[in-house]
């Protein structure tokens, strides 16, 4: 593995429903540590399946994959990599309703060996980070869809990954609040100093990446620098 690349993928392929849908075929891509890359296509395209792949949420049918040193066609035991690795932002944020905002922050970090004060400082750090210190103590349910994306962003960079991966991060937002997470995850992927991948289907957050992937029937037809 080349030691700028953080991801390296040959080959990629991904079939359900016993062969019939083709979701990747044969995907070739490389990714330099710390750089902002997005992935776009339309709809069953198979961008969210490769995104799925990059976490370890889903295992390929041919070809190999390689991400942050680990062999993900080969490895057993990847519950431990992702919580190491990767920092998950969905659509829908995945919050648990009736933990607090700090709580929520800390679950990642739940299956290190911090004591509990340090848990709660670095959940703190990254709270002040997407200004929310002022909510730790609420529910999810009582903030407002924005709020919930950044409680969502501070969790996933909660255990310092190197590479955090987001899945259409605005698409359930309004424009003006969407434009505001995407400030907040292109400040954080340099402060952090992580690799950041994110997959959506709206060309001008495509292009606020420092290179765009274009998908269509599970190979990528285009890639580009933005400037």
């Amino acid at each position: 593995m080349n030691n700028e690349n953080i991801i390296e993928i040959h080959k990629l392929k991904k079939s359900y429903d016993k062969g019939k849908i083709k979701a990747l075929n044969g995907i070739d891509l490389e990714i330099k540590k710390g750089e902002f890359v997005s992935i776009i296509g339309p709809s069953g395209s198979g961008k969210s399946t490769l995104l799925n792949m990059l976490g370890a949420l889903d295992t390929a049918d041919e070809g190999t994959i390689n991400v942050a040193g680990v062999d993900l066609t080969k490895s057993r035991d990847l519950s431990q990599f992702r919580s190491k690795e990767i920092g998950f932002v969905f659509q829908l944020h995945n919050l648990i309703p009736n933990l607090t905002v700090l709580e929520n922050v800390q679950i990642p970090m739940l299956e290190t060996h911090l004591s509990s004060e340090k848990r709660e400082e670095r959940a703190m750090e990254l709270l002040k980070s997407v200004q929310l210190e002022d909510k730790v103590n609420q529910r999810p349910t009582k903030l407002s869809g924005g709020q919930r994306q950044r409680v969502a962003i501070a969790r996933a960079l909660v255990n310092h990954p190197s590479i955090v991966l987001a899945d259409e991060p605005t698409g359930s937002l309004d424009s003006k609040t969407g434009d505001i997470i995407l400030d907040l995850l292109k400040d954080l992927h340099k402060k952090e100093n992580v690799t950041l991948v994110m997959v959506t289907h709206e060309p001008y957050v495509a292009n606020l990446a420092e290179r765009s992937i274009t998908v269509k029937d599970g190979k990528i037809i285009e890639e580009k620098i933005n400037t």
